[in-house]
């Protein structure tokens, strides 16, 4: 059969990230038989008549569409996608009467009220490659599965999780947004963050890739797409079990070093495994810090406290990797004592960019959802589709804002709002900068300290 799948993506900060999900699907279905055309509504530059053509052209039997997001989960300058989705969806209508799948994290977080919204015919929860299959062959033998939402029991792992079938076009058009390309190397998340989908979407059990696979993956990257930087989309890079020191072990023997970036917990490290990594090309760390104090720290689930985030950073400082840290204010137990302790604690911590956000996007199944319910801040028939924020009931919500934006105004390596990074970010992709923000933005500073005038223009586009 012949498939379109579409992602849907708009977000574009603080990269443009290709869509990875969409491309395994492509892989699977391409293994399984099928003809296979993937297409990136961002790559596309949002445009409906796109999207027409492409039906009109390719003529597809079934029409996937991938949500990465349902909208920014920022509180301050809120953005919404599922709308976008309709849109694509009422086109599709318009253009043929081929079926339409959902798909994508986004989707899975809740599926009736999309799929209702949506308007679509059926749609996978959870990792979609064998359900993707089963349900194109059936559809293709008329058999119709009784409901629409198919549900993944989360347990593909090893090889049976396959290398991404990278579009050269689409790939391209992300490279040059920021020369970064997308690899996972497991999927599950163990750890309980009550504000967290990860565990909802890809189960609560750490499921691995084969190294091998995931070094053919960055193999795939560099020699096939010129790709100059890797990021590893793990929910968290350095699990407890040490799978990542085999990925990065076998990247060492196959004599891989490119510059990579990966999210990392702030525990568990130590400078030998940072030196192993930095040996294959690690060159940033992005930190889930998520609270500035060891109260709000322990309400949010956190099994660290802030002396930890402080010894993971210095040690990311010892060996140059540079670091962003990320901080939400306004979670459970937040008080205005916290949030001046919380802005003293990140302001004391230097060789780091900090990112902080105001309040946790509420997620249907979430421990912060029923928190919220039991504060009633939402009811327990609430529909999140529309953004709900949680705000801790003892913190005002304008006035801590304005104590936030008065702190990290002046500050260029401590971000609030987070919106603030993003002119950054475009200034110094159109200069030809490449590789993750907080490489660019503490780095940066050095490249002027050590060059002559005019040295670091003939330096663009080189990564650190």
């Amino acid at each position: 059969m012949k498939i379109l799948l579409i992602s849907s993506n708009l977000a574009s900060t603080p990269y443009s990230v290709y869509p990875l999900g969409l491309s395994m699907i492509a892989a699977a279905l391409t293994k399984a038989g099928h003809n296979v055309r993937q297409f990136d509504f961002l790559h596309a530059n949002r445009s409906p008549d796109a999207v027409a053509n492409q039906i009109t052209e390719y003529k597809p039997d079934i029409i996937g569409i991938s949500i990465r997001n349902i909208d920014n989960a920022n509180m301050l300058n809120p953005q919404k996608y599922i709308d976008a989705v309709k849109s694509i969806t009422d086109i599709i209508r318009q253009h043929t009467r081929a079926r339409v799948v959902l798909g994508g994290s986004g989707f899975s977080i809740m599926p009736e009220l999309i799929l209702e919204k949506v308007g679509a015919d059926y749609g996978i929860v959870g990792e979609g490659e064998s359900l993707m299959v089963d349900l194109v062959q059936n559809l293709e033998k008329g058999k119709h599965p009784d409901k629409k939402c198919l549900y993944a029991s989360l347990e593909l792992t090893g090889k049976q999780i396959p290398s991404a079938q990278y579009d050269s076009e689409i790939m391209k058009f992300y490279l040059k947004k920021g020369s970064i390309g997308s690899v996972q190397t497991k999927r599950g998340c163990p750890h309980k963050c009550i504000y967290c989908a990860y565990p909802i979407i890809e189960g609560p059990r750490i499921r691995c890739r084969d190294p091998r696979e995931v070094v053919y993956d960055i193999k795939t990257l560099i020699h096939d797409h010129n790709a100059q930087h890797i990021f590893f989309t793990d929910s968290v890079f350095n699990d407890d079990k040490g799978y990542y020191i085999d990925v990065v072990k076998k990247m060492k023997q196959e004599e891989i070093s490119i510059p990579w970036t990966a999210y990392f917990k702030p525990t568990g490290l130590t400078g030998q495994a940072i030196g192993l990594m930095k040996e294959t090309g690690l060159a940033a760390a992005e930190v889930g810090a998520d609270a500035s104090t060891d109260k709000t720290l322990r309400k949010l689930g956190k099994s660290f406290k802030f002396k930890d985030i402080m010894k993971n950073n210095q040690l990311f400082a010892e060996h140059n990797i540079a670091s962003a840290q990320f901080y939400i204010f306004g979670g459970p137990g937040e008080t205005e004592d916290t949030v001046l302790e919380g802005i003293e604690n990140i302001k004391s911590i230097e060789k780091t960019v900090s990112l902080m956000f105001m309040g946790i996007r509420i997620l249907p199944c979430t421990i912060i959802a029923e928190i919220a319910q039991q504060q009633n801040i939402i009811s327990k028939d609430e529909q999140l589709l529309e953004p709900v924020y949680y705000i801790s009931p003892e913190v005002d919500k304008d006035w801590m804002e304005h104590i936030l934006t008065n702190a990290f105004n002046k500050s260029k390596r401590c971000i609030f709002p987070p919106d603030r990074l993003d002119d950054n970010l475009k200034f110094l992709h159109n200069m030809g900068y490449s590789g993750s923000l907080w490489e660019m933005l503490l780095l940066r500073k050095k490249r002027k300290k050590t060059t002559e005038p005019g040295a670091e223009i003939g330096d663009r586009g080189r990564t650190t």
